[in-house]
Formats: structure tokens, sequence, C-alpha cells
């Protein structure tokens, strides 16, 4: 397989980026940017997450079976950068952002356009990100999204020309 091509060809599915965050009550939060996230049905509403198996995040929710997915608007650039790296929980602030608990005990960023709230109904071991099947349980709208709502998320191509992730 020509690597070049492979890399340029999967580079071209559209992202979105969230922030997944989880919490196993007793003291471990973690969050992580991540973008290979899609529903996957309607009834019930599932989604779907690859996450970084060596992640906190994913061994917090691999334990406790929830997780919470946070969905950035285009003016959270920064915030998708904040969450690159391992969270730290200080002062009522997950990595310096304003955050509240959601009903599975996950935090919500404050910041976040919307937020979904999912217990773990499989996962899927394979490579080095596994795919967690979540079903919603709960949902988080604090303010009305003018327009379409999926053109207010923001995407992988609009953190910049440098930035990609797959491939």
């Amino acid at each position: 397989m020509d690597a070049d091509a492979k890399k340029t060809a999967l580079r071209m599915i559209p992202y979105g980026i969230y922030v997944l965050t989880a919490d196993d009550g007793k003291g471990n939060v973690a969050a992580a940017t991540v973008n290979w996230v899609t529903q996957t049905a309607f009834n019930p509403p599932l989604v779907v997450a690859g996450v970084k198996t060596d992640s906190g995040a994913y061994s917090i929710l691999k334990n406790t079976q929830t997780f919470t997915l946070n969905m950035l608007g285009k003016e959270h650039k920064g915030l998708a950068f904040t969450f690159f790296k391992p969270a730290q929980l200080e002062g009522g602030k997950l990595s310096g952002q304003p955050i509240h608990k959601g009903q599975n005990g996950a935090p919500i960023l404050d910041a976040a356009l919307a937020a979904v709230e999912c217990k773990v109904t499989s996962i899927v071991e394979q490579g080095d990100h596994h795919i967690v099947v979540g079903e919603v349980t709960e949902a988080h709208v604090p303010n009305p999204i003018p327009g379409r709502p999926d053109v207010a998320i923001l995407e992988m191509k609009d953190l910049g020309d440098n930035v990609f992730y797959g491939g």
C-alpha cells in the first residue's frame, strides 16, 4: 500500500472535535480531545468514539462504564488544544476550565455548546484506539444553537493547516 496515499485519503474524512470526560468518583478525573466520533443508532441513541488505549480517559471509562462527550464550537479552538494533554482537576476546574458534574458523574465543560452523557454498552478492542459504544442517557444544550447545529461544531480543519489526526 502507498503510505502517502493512505494517509491523504484517510485524512479526507471530516472530523468534529469533542472533549471526552470521565470521573471514577474516587478523585481520578480525565479529559481528552477526541475526533473519531459519530452517532450510530437512533433507538436507543448510540454514539461511538475512538479512544486512545493508553489515555487516562480510556482507563476511567472502561472501569466506570460511563463518559460524557462535550461538543466544542468553532470558538473553542483553545479548548481542543488544552485537552490534547492530560487534564488536571484543581479548584473545581478541569485544566483551568469551569465544569459541573453530569448525572453520570463525569464533568461537563461549562463552555461546551452541548454535551451527551453516556453509559458504555460495548468496547471493540482492536488497534491503538478502542471503539467505545455509548448509549446516550442525558443530553444538555445550555443555550439555543442558531441555524444548523452541525455547522456550529468545531472541526479538525478549523484547527489549522498543520493539525491532522488519522492516516
